[in-house]
């Protein structure tokens, strides 16, 4: 599993969700980096990972490699923070080894059964038409609506990044298998359920214009015991959209469940003549 490690101090493991990369997290990391140690994975197929075949077992082999990775680098524990899919695999991870975590964070959380997938996706899941139209949904995918979710010109190397998982001659096809993997009612059946049994401090981050549901997030701060949900002004793409305001965000959650920020990090924010946000973002009543 590739991953890419940057600052100091407490450890911090980054998850991004599907189709993206590592570099989903490339503004947040460069601000959280300077309190915290950052781990930044990229998942099987996407980035520089090798593709996992998808299996009943997927989300606990992809585990186990997130272990994999903790072990060689000696972390006895770190907080976990996971966009979209991604949430999926931060859960399954706060599920098998909760003793190794210390706060979770879930970002635009996408693991229950009701998910609806973007309706253009849906026809690839339909034999024989979704092989026909794959060129043609691959290619409205990443010219259209991928260009309307992550649309500034400063993110388009982030976004290329994305797409590059899914180039070349076999690229449409490969979108499809993603696609094709599961349906939500199957893949994240067991997730609410999961969810009760966690204690860890979890955050739970909802942006207002998300495609997702609210009730996705509400339903994940309810699920988990010991959670605080916030809402910020963003879309579905919100460490991209807010990078800066995750950062501060989660620095200030993690500090007041007793993290440990690196010894200069405050230093560095008066050279810089900015004081780090010690409150979290108010959420609205959310229904």
């Amino acid at each position: 599993m590739r991953c890419n490690v940057r600052g100091k101090g407490e450890a911090v493991l980054l998850i991004h969700g599907m189709p993206t990369n590592g570099r989903l997290w490339d503004g947040v990391v460069r601000d959280l980096a300077r309190h915290f140690r950052c781990f930044v994975i990229d998942l099987p197929g996407m980035g520089g990972t090798s593709f996992l075949p998808y299996s009943p077992s997927y989300f606990a082999r992809v585990v186990e490699q997130i272990e994999q990775v903790r072990v060689r680098n000696h972390v006895q524990r770190w907080h976990v923070v996971g966009h979209d899919g991604g949430c999926a695999i931060a859960v399954q991870y706060a599920y098998a080894h909760p003793k190794r975590l210390g706060c979770m964070a879930l970002l635009s959380p996408a693991i229950f059964p009701d998910l609806e997938p973007f309706f253009l996706l849906e026809l690839l899941r339909k034999p024989v038409v979704g092989e026909c139209a794959a060129p043609l949904v691959h290619t409205f995918f990443w010219q259209v609506a991928m260009r309307r979710a992550i649309p500034n010109r400063e993110n388009a190397a982030q976004r290329s990044s994305f797409q590059r998982n899914f180039a070349g001659i076999l690229g449409p096809w490969k979108l499809m298998r993603l696609v094709r993997w599961g349906r939500p009612e199957t893949v994240f059946r067991r997730f609410p359920s999961m969810l009760r049994t966690l204690d860890c401090p979890t955050l739970v981050i909802h942006g207002r214009r998300d495609i997702l549901p609210e009730s996705f997030a509400t339903r994940a701060a309810e699920l988990i015991a010991n959670s605080r949900l916030i809402e910020v002004e963003s879309g579905h793409f919100i460490p991209i959209d807010q990078a800066l305001e995750v950062s501060r965000n989660l620095l200030a959650y993690f500090k007041s469940h007793g993290a440990e920020v690196a010894k200069n990090s405050g230093s560095r924010d008066r050279a810089r003549g900015q004081a780090p946000r010690a409150e979290l973002v108010p959420l609205p009543a959310l229904h």
